[in-house]
């Protein structure tokens, strides 16, 4: 296959983006060059200094069965972790239940019940990387909340949840599951439950919360300790076959060029600047996300747990509290997601959501029961560009037609429960093991078939 440089514009990451919370404390490394000068060449190179390309970097070079004697290069077209992992919500929240009938409808009950376990699996393991690494990041483990605010939506969700329980069906995440039923809906945010007003029901779950940038950051310091080339400030503007070296691949960059036998495309909402053909599969999009804080002399109740708060026009919200005291709430897509133009096939996380700008203004006191006179007001708010999917599937693997090119994009603002595991399942194939072998979800195989489907959920034509 020939160069991927095509005449459009390419979607590289924007300069002077809106500042998260989660980027106010910056880590050591975050515009770090291991070289002054570009390598070369190197054995795998990464481009993409997110969750993905740092996942990636760690399992290579400190993980369970690292890749020994290989040179690492990853590149990042601005500082590391400045985009989407350094955005979201921090919410480590494993979420399969709401569309797992779907997923067994479309894809079977074997490959919905693997996906299911891959999610609820990730909380584990990140509370175990946490602790085996020593990270100071914030990490919690704690319980999640799923509110509905809409009766039949509610009534739906307990009935699937019910007969998948009693059928068997992804157990560990069914068993995991507590649901409290409408009946107990007054009661429950009185003394409460869930806190949140208009509560019709809703289900607990295992989940966590984690501050992302100082998890990524420090396992990017692992890793560049044992031998990675990190390279900040490089953006990658195309990528070729190398004229000069059958069975290699040459990113092209403003500080030149290097070679590598192996690339992993960690480029979530980017990936189509690069790899053309995945261009309407995964497109990026723009979300919102804020923090919220109290004044110290009040003292409005507790938050002790995640949230996911369904309302009855189809949107819904998380949040996080802090042990700061701070919530960091995202979401606002009632207010924007109607008109493409706010969100969709866009780059821009320099500037706001303008419908979005005054969403978070009085959340606590619109949404939740006792935090009327609280105080509650906004601190920061800030936008971020994830990869969505026509197929709303990540797209995870080798790249069809490029021997030795494995992406892993398009999580959808879902990737905190999908990544690390899928991380450490390219650097298996990596190593030489097929798709199959490394515990992947079935569905999220990238595909020649999938690219070249019709299909667009996000449009909504098949």
């Amino acid at each position: 296959m020939g160069s991927v440089q095509t005449d459009q514009q390419p979607l590289l990451p924007v300069a002077n983006s809106t500042t998260p919370f989660w980027r106010t404390e910056l880590h050591e490394l975050d515009s770090h060059r291991s070289t002054d000068v570009l390598p070369a060449e190197c054995d795998i190179l990464i481009i993409g200094g997110g969750y993905a390309g740092i996942g990636a970097a760690y399992h290579l070079l400190a993980g369970d069965e690292p890749i020994a004697g290989k040179t690492v290069v990853l590149l990042e077209a601005r500082e590391a972790c400045s985009g989407a992992t350094g955005r979201n919500g921090g919410h480590l929240r494993p979420s399969v239940y709401p569309r797992l009938p779907y997923y067994i409808k479309e894809y079977g009950k074997d490959a919905a019940e693997h996906l299911a376990d891959f999610e609820f699996d990730h909380v584990q393991a990140i509370a175990e990387l946490v602790k085996k690494e020593g990270i100071d990041c914030d990490f919690e483990l704690t319980r999640s909340y799923d509110i509905y605010t809409d009766l039949d939506q509610a009534q739906a969700a307990k009935k699937k949840y019910l007969r998948y329980k009693e059928a068997g069906i992804a157990k560990s995440t069914m068993d995991d599951l507590e649901w409290t039923d409408q009946d107990r809906a007054e009661e429950v945010y009185q003394i409460g439950i869930s806190g949140v007003k208009g509560c019709v029901g809703c289900f607990t779950f295992t989940a966590a919360s984690v501050w992302p940038y100082k998890l990524m950051m420090s396992l990017l310091k692992i890793a560049v300790s044992k031998g990675l080339n990190l390279q900040t400030h490089t953006p990658v503007t195309a990528v070729s076959p190398t004229p000069t070296a059958s069975g290699t691949w040459t990113a092209y960059t403003p500080r030149g060029a290097i070679s590598a036998k192996q690339v992993i495309f960690a480029t979530n909402g980017y990936t189509s600047t690069l790899l053309p053909e995945y261009e309407g599969k995964i497109v990026p999009c723009r979300g919102i996300c804020s923090r919220i804080v109290c004044p110290a002399e009040t003292r409005p109740p507790q938050l002790d747990k995640t949230y996911c708060i369904r309302f009855n026009n189809g949107s819904h919200d998380y949040l996080i509290p802090r042990a700061d005291g701070s919530i960091v709430v995202g979401g606002a897509r009632s207010t924007f997601f109607q008109d493409y133009k706010n969100w969709y096939n866009t780059v821009d996380d320099a500037s706001l959501i303008t419908p979005s700008a005054n969403y978070f203004d009085t959340y606590m006191q619109d949404n939740f029961v006792g935090w009327d006179d609280s105080g509650a007001k906004l601190d920061q708010i800030w936008t971020g560009i994830m990869g969505y999917n026509s197929d709303s599937l990540p797209s995870v693997g080798e790249v069809p037609g490029r021997e030795g090119c494995f992406i892993a994009a398009g999580f959808e603002g879902h990737g905190m429960p999908l990544i690390w595991l899928t991380m450490q399942g390219i650097v298996g194939m990596l190593g030489g093991k097929k798709y199959e072998e490394v515990r992947l979800p079935s569905m999220f195989k990238t595909t020649k078939e999938r690219l070249e489907s019709k299909r667009d959920d996000l449009r909504g034509t098949n």
